[in-house]
């Protein structure tokens, strides 16, 4: 089995926010949380009230939580940690991911 590509989520997230530039133009953060399967079990959306509709309608939500949860399993099939929380910040067209200790609980603030 092939070791952890620490390149593999930021890859992803350049790719998704080229898809969505229109999105990830504008300010945002998405906390997430794990659950004890690893997979993905919450998020909390904090964004520019003007693109709010918008993330829904244009399917960037539902690609961001499907690449989210594909992080989650590859870390948990690589045995990497980090894997339980984290939080992805868009701005000025750019994606970024921030792991999180599993021991944090930023999603209950």
């Amino acid at each position: 089995m092939p070791g952890y590509d620490k390149e593999f989520e930021q890859t992803r997230l350049n790719m998704l926010a080229e898809q969505h530039r229109n999105i990830v133009g504008s300010k945002g953060e998405v906390c997430f949380e794990a659950d004890h399967e690893n997979r993905l079990s919450g998020t909390s959306w904090t964004l520019d009230d003007d693109i709010f509709d918008r993330v829904s309608e244009s399917g960037f939500k539902l690609h961001l939580m499907e690449l989210l949860d594909a992080f989650i399993a590859y870390r948990a099939q690589c045995n990497e940690s980090p894997r339980k929380q984290g939080i992805v910040r868009f701005n000025n067209g750019a994606m970024t991911i921030e792991w999180l200790n599993d021991e944090t609980t930023q999603l209950s603030h």
